[in-house]
């Protein structure tokens, strides 16, 4: 079995999940099959959150989907999108960590605010990450050159080797 690690130093595997039975179904795919590698150290488990903008009195755009609104866009409308963001990515990371923890592997959470694509990657490279696992999603071609694909982006841009898992 490849090792997920520099030699000497500390094994930095992060597995970036989101909303989706794919991201859930890579991390258990490192569970069952990395667990030996990574049973010392800390497995670090991401989520991007979305970004909340302030753009006119009646839109507001999360992420790449813009939302309009019947009423003006506040800030602190703006400020409760956020935080609600900030509750929902917390509550799957911390399902992912009771994942692990039945799993005997200790993990941290990490979440960003920003474009899921580039948040990994910026993370990756912020937190020194030696080893990527994301979920495919299995977009179809129309799907992916239309939306992109956050796994593609990543495979491309990210600052270690990536690890795309499939789901059968």
């Amino acid at each position: 079995m490849a090792k997920a690690v520099a030699e000497g130093g500390e094994k930095k595997v992060m597995v970036a999940i989101d909303e989706s039975e794919s991201s859930y179904y890579a991390l258990m795919w490192v569970l069952d099959n990395l667990k030996e590698s990574i049973s010392n150290f800390p497995l670090i488990i991401f989520m991007a959150q979305p970004v909340t903008k302030y753009n006119s009195p009646y839109s507001a755009s999360l992420g790449s989907v813009r939302m309009y609104y019947p009423v003006a866009a506040t800030p602190d409308f703006v400020y409760s999108a956020q935080e609600n963001h900030r509750k929902v990515a917390m509550a799957f990371l911390e399902k992912a960590k009771d994942i692990c923890a039945t799993r005997g592997i200790r993990a941290e959470m990490v979440t960003e605010v920003g474009d899921p694509k580039t948040a990994i990657c910026n993370a990756v490279q912020k937190l020194n990450i030696n080893l990527l696992v994301l979920g495919d999603r299995g977009l179809g071609k129309i799907k992916r050159a239309l939306i992109g694909s956050v796994s593609n982006y990543c495979v491309q841009n990210a600052k270690c080797p990536v690890l795309v898992v499939k789901k059968p």
